[in-house]
């Protein structure tokens, strides 16, 4: 009992008082993929992450050695780390992370396994104009939150305020990455509730490059603001289907309807013109 209360007394006290968390490198075998490393964040709330073999043997389904990725809300890296083992020393994730505590880890993470692995950080948030914005946070010491504008009438949760600097992400990339771009074969975005807006801020990109898209259907976002989401990829010639992660990464399909009727999730978008071709459904 007196441990529990313990226990219960420190996550309150390090909810509520900011500390700069360091980070550990660890160690994964990967199997055919070598050993990778990866900077753990030290953050008393963040979970340690794991790396398997599965995890980029299902976003090759998707991306090709020498591609070019993004990762919106790249958050310490461990969603960046598998797409860039997919795309190759070759190819380029560009991981964008607002939050100057986070990008700290991010930076670590792309620095590591070198002649491997190819990351370029870049501490912005994408929104649709260049600007400073306040995101909120759950904790004092900013581990877990983002542009939460959206959800602002509903308990999110999150209390504490941090500005950050936004870009007009398709902007910025098509003047800093253009000679990569061509190459741009998947983007991904968890943006606390606000992936709709990223998305459509870039959707000159999906136009033009036709990535394929994993996005979060955030779990506080009522009907309308996902339907919102889903008419942004429906519109720019996208079927939906179910991101499951994984070596088998292509779940059911999802229907505009089927939006409202789960808790939050991972959506896959697939250009309408290649879906057929990028999903397996054989036994």
């Amino acid at each position: 009992m007196l441990g529990y209360v313990a226990r219960r007394l420190k996550r309150h006290r390090d909810r509520r008082t900011f500390r700069e968390y360091g980070f550990e490198v660890r160690g994964f075998d990967l199997g055919r993929y070598g050993t990778v490393e990866y900077a753990q964040w030290l953050h008393p709330f963040e979970r340690p992450k794991s790396f398997a073999p599965a995890d980029v043997d299902g976003l090759r389904r998707f991306i090709r050695e020498g591609d070019t990725a993004i990762d919106v809300g790249a958050h310490t890296g461990d969603t960046a780390l598998p797409m860039a083992l997919a795309c190759g020393a070759g190819g380029l994730v560009i991981a964008c992370e607002p939050n100057p505590y986070v990008f700290k880890v991010l930076e670590a993470n792309a620095a590591l396994n070198p002649g491997r692995t190819r990351i370029a950080p870049l501490n912005f948030a994408a929104t649709e104009s260049d600007g400073r914005y306040v995101f909120h946070y759950w904790d004092a010491s900013f581990g877990n939150g983002g542009n939460l504008s959206r959800l602002h009438n509903q308990r999110h949760g999150h209390r504490y305020p941090l500005e950050v600097e936004g870009r007009d992400m398709e902007r910025y990339l098509r003047a800093h990455f253009a000679e990569r771009l061509p190459r741009l074969s998947f983007i991904k975005t968890d943006a606390e509730g606000y992936d709709k807006d990223v998305l459509r801020s870039m959707r000159g990109l999906l136009a033009e490059f036709r990535p394929v898209v994993v996005c979060e259907v955030h779990k506080k976002l009522d009907a309308a603001e996902r339907g919102e989401l889903y008419d942004v990829l429906a519109g720019a010639g996208y079927v939906m289907r179910r991101f499951l992660g994984g070596a088998d990464p292509v779940g059911e399909a999802v229907a505009a309807a089927d939006v409202s009727r789960r808790a939050g999730f991972d959506m896959l978008a697939l250009p309408s013109e290649r879906a057929a071709d990028l999903v397996d459904d054989t036994p």
